[in-house]
């Protein structure tokens, strides 16, 4: 059994912090906390944002509704009232930021004290490298104003993935479909967070849709309402509490790019399609190229892919020459998937990529516009011993099996139970193994059952418990 270490916001402050904090209150904060990003065996990325005040306005003014989805900024704004006046808002700042991380054997490293970008709404990424595998590291973060002046400090904590021959359990949770709107908990965001961090993750994947910007209070049709989206939702007590102790991998879908079933070169409102490209590695611990294959031990390879940059528009006919993934990244997903001696394989989707999805949907391989591509796709996986595919988007919680070519799909269903909708239980079909239109995560445990490679998936409620398990033992 792991040891799982809980410990609160306020126990993570350092005693150079509670001096700071004696000594007349900190002048700058980090109200987004931070977020540990990419973690391979010897290597991270970590973000965080300088903020005015470590909590967001929660007694702002409210958005004037509109049923304009494209509504400008002013329109949405009550008279007299700026952004920085509204409930959610949370004022980025300027000033510097220094990280420092240790391992679970002592050894301590720090960077120089950085500016944080004000370009870029006062974020700053760390490249950690020449970490070790299967290592402890606990990270410091401190803080100061453009002054000089000392501000918070903050810690944090993550896993390193063991090396490719070490035989060790692995346990992760995937979600999808996140807002500030539709939160189970008012004051702490998502119900499900705390219930995943009780699990003693290795690490978590989102698989998009992490915010919306084409969804109301406000809808973020220039760059400033989207980063003000961004700063609010993971302003949330859960989420920040969440993201200092565990790594995490993101991928971005529809509407956290631009809007619903977006392609390249559309544009919503003021916001164009250049513009929601860079946001998201603005707001995550991410790389420029955002498909990425990560090694976790003997047993666990995961994949994780892009499915906006590169994507025809849905409205091409199929054929050969349609794609969601484009070339450059199908070519890498065949050739490392060959490559691998992992005992389990797993391709983690933003969308679906076996279904079934709703007869009116065009935007992913499990629909009919997107066939010739799904076909290739689903038959070099079937081919491949032990890979399953997990996806997000989907607001229902699934588990399915490809008539044609055998290939398993979870679906992890929202991130709340008001999120949950778009299919009903009467449209289950023999494709599915198990349906259910609820909020809630997907856990995936790797391990050894009386010595033998077991993955193991659950279907959890927005409150931890388990509503379906699947036990599936390597060949």
């Amino acid at each position: 059994m792991r040891k799982l270490l809980l410990v609160s916001t306020c126990l993570l402050l350092t005693l150079p912090v509670c001096r700071i904090f004696a000594g007349g209150g900190p002048t700058v904060f980090f109200g987004n906390g931070m977020k540990i990003g990419e973690v391979k065996q010897d290597s991270a990325i970590i973000w965080t944002r300088l903020t005015k005040s470590p909590e967001m306005n929660w007694t702002g003014a409210q958005f004037i509704p509109s049923e304009d989805k494209q509504v400008s900024l002013e329109r949405q704004l009550p008279v007299g009232k700026s952004l920085e006046d509204m409930e959610g808002a949370l004022p980025g700042v300027n000033g510097q930021v220094r990280l420092s991380w240790q391992s679970d054997s002592g050894e301590t490293h720090s960077t120089d004290w950085n500016w944080v970008a004000s370009k870029a709404n006062y974020t700053r990424k760390f490249w950690l490298k020449d970490l070790k595998p299967s290592t402890r590291y606990k990270l410091i973060l401190e803080s100061k104003d453009a002054n000089g002046h000392s501000g918070q400090a903050i810690t944090g904590r993550f896993l390193t993935a063991p090396e490719n021959k070490t035989i060790a359990p692995v346990r992760f949770t995937v979600v999808t479909g996140q807002d500030y709107p539709r939160r189970d908990d008012k004051i702490h965001g998502h119900r499900i967070y705390p219930h995943m961090l009780a699990l003693d993750l290795d690490f978590f994947v989102h698989t998009g849709d992490i915010e919306y910007y084409d969804k109301p209070d406000p809808w973020a049709t220039n760059v400033q309402l989207a980063r003000f989206k961004w700063d609010r939702v993971y302003a949330l007590p859960n989420q920040r509490e969440f993201h200092l102790q565990v790594a995490s991998y993101f991928i971005k879908d529809d509407h956290d790019t631009l809007n619903n079933d977006c392609w390249p070169g559309q544009s919503y409102g003021e916001l164009t399609w250049e513009q929601g490209l860079a946001l998201f590695p603005e707001n995550f611990p991410v790389n420029k190229k955002n498909y990425r294959t990560i090694r976790w031990g003997k047993d666990l390879q995961i994949w994780l892919v892009e499915g906006r940059d590169f994507r025809s528009p849905n409205n091409m006919e199929d054929g050969p020459d349609k794609t969601i993934w484009g070339e450059e990244q199908k070519e890498w997903f065949y050739r490392t998937v060959a490559a691998s001696d992992a005992t389990f394989r797993i391709l983690i989707s933003p969308t679906p990529l076996v279904g079934p999805d709703r007869g009116n949907k065009n935007d992913n391989h499990a629909n009919v516009g997107f066939t010739h591509e799904g076909n290739e796709l689903r038959d070099f996986i079937s081919l491949q011993d032990n890979m399953y595919v997990i996806c997000g988007d989907r607001h229902w919680q699934y588990v399915s099996v490809d008539p044609r070519t055998g290939v398993r799909e979870y679906s992890c269903g929202p991130t709340s139970n008001v999120h949950a909708g778009g299919f009903k239980k009467s449209d289950e079909s023999d494709m599915h193994q198990y349906l259910n239109i609820v909020g809630g995560f997907l856990s995936v445990e790797i391990d050894r059952q009386k010595g033998k490679p077991a993955a193991v998936f659950r279907h959890h409620g927005v409150d931890g418990e388990v509503l379906n398990e699947d036990i599936r033992f390597a060949d």
